[in-house]
């Protein structure tokens, strides 16, 4: 049987063949209702299944956005990455997601694989680009979004939330309920200072306590982002002699390890110890008692991410300020701050 082509379908519909790629590629010129009802039905009939390769090596582009995240398994980034590849369903695009593992050897890796594919555009998620992967993406003339952090080493358009305020929200929420102070459970020493989230929630953590006349010396302390190792961390932390009152973590998955610490030690939560997190994961609300944390638009984010990467007039030049969407972060009260 012959291949069912393009020009096909334009003869069936009784359309062009540009009306017919107008259809298929939603754009870039409207085509009316009835022609478009006329066109997709010609493409039913007739079987036709449009040749992406082919519209990959006209274009030097495919309908594809590629996504690196540190860890899909947490998560936030697991969140993220679907509302990632929901907002781009609504642009006719799919998403290819890969896993940094916080290592820019992988980082790099997934670099030139998706460029290599001809993506549309790529959507970053990085704790701090090595040089060699700034290098890929200026090599590739990519269009490449930052998602959830602005690293110093990739001066490019970036999508972010207000993570200093919003973490001065949990802990200035902590301290009015009249706990002396707050630890702050922070990153580790491989953390970024700048562009780092985790950094910037320490930030904010600081800003508050200082702000409150509180001493920060002796009350932050290291911890892996997961949950698993947190709980270790904290395990330690809360059987020690100088116990905290009150602990903000710059992840909600450092949290939930913090919440089954207490559990396993016995210690009342909020009664002897307030906990507050960062993220608004799911399972937050799920954690006896639920997780008060802070929250951020994500759906809203991710839309903005992938318009961003798709439309080039959306990108703005000019200072860091200009280059960067904000979007603010909320406090959601739960039960583990001592809120009833």
């Amino acid at each position: 049987m012959a291949k069912v082509t393009r020009d096909d379908v334009a003869r069936l519909a009784g359309t062009s063949t540009a009306v017919v790629s107008y259809v298929i590629n939603n754009g870039p010129r409207p085509v009316a209702p009835a022609t478009r009802e006329r066109v997709q039905a010609a493409i039913t009939e007739l079987g036709y299944r449009p040749d992406r390769v082919a519209q990959a090596m006209a274009s030097r582009r495919t309908d594809l956005i590629g996504m690196i995240v540190p860890d899909a398994r947490q998560p936030f980034f697991a969140e993220m990455a679907h509302a990632v590849e929901q907002a781009a369903a609504e642009r006719g695009k799919m998403v290819l997601v890969g896993n940094s593992d916080y290592r820019d050897e992988r980082e790099v890796h997934y670099l030139r694989a998706f460029l290599g594919m001809r993506v549309s555009g790529l959507i970053l998620v990085s704790q701090g680009p090595s040089e060699r992967a700034a290098a890929e993406v200026e090599a590739w003339e990519a269009r490449v979004v930052l998602l959830h952090e602005r690293p110093e080493s990739l001066d490019d358009v970036a999508v972010v939330t207000d993570d200093v305020g919003g973490a001065q929200l949990a802990t200035r929420h902590l301290l009015e309920h009249g706990h002396p102070y707050v630890a702050c459970l922070g990153g580790m020493e491989d953390t970024p200072a700048v562009g780092d989230p985790v950094a910037d929630h320490v930030e904010g953590w600081r800003r508050a306590m200082l702000e409150a006349g509180r001493s920060v010396e002796g009350r932050l302390f290291q911890a892996p982002y997961n949950r698993y190792d947190a709980y270790q961390v904290a395990l330690g932390l809360l059987a020690g002699p100088d116990r905290p009152p009150a602990i903000f973590c710059s992840t909600d998955d450092q949290a939930i390890g913090v919440l089954r610490a207490a559990r396993e030690l016995r210690l009342d939560v909020p009664g002897e110890l307030a906990v507050a997190g960062f993220d608004d994961v799911k399972e937050a609300g799920l954690t006896d008692p639920p997780l008060t944390t802070v929250s951020s638009d994500r759906p809203a984010m991710a839309r903005a991410a992938v318009d961003l990467v798709l439309d080039e007039g959306l990108r703005v030049a000019g200072s860091r300020r200009e280059r960067v969407k904000q979007f603010p972060s909320a406090l959601i009260v739960r039960r583990s701050c001592g809120c009833s």
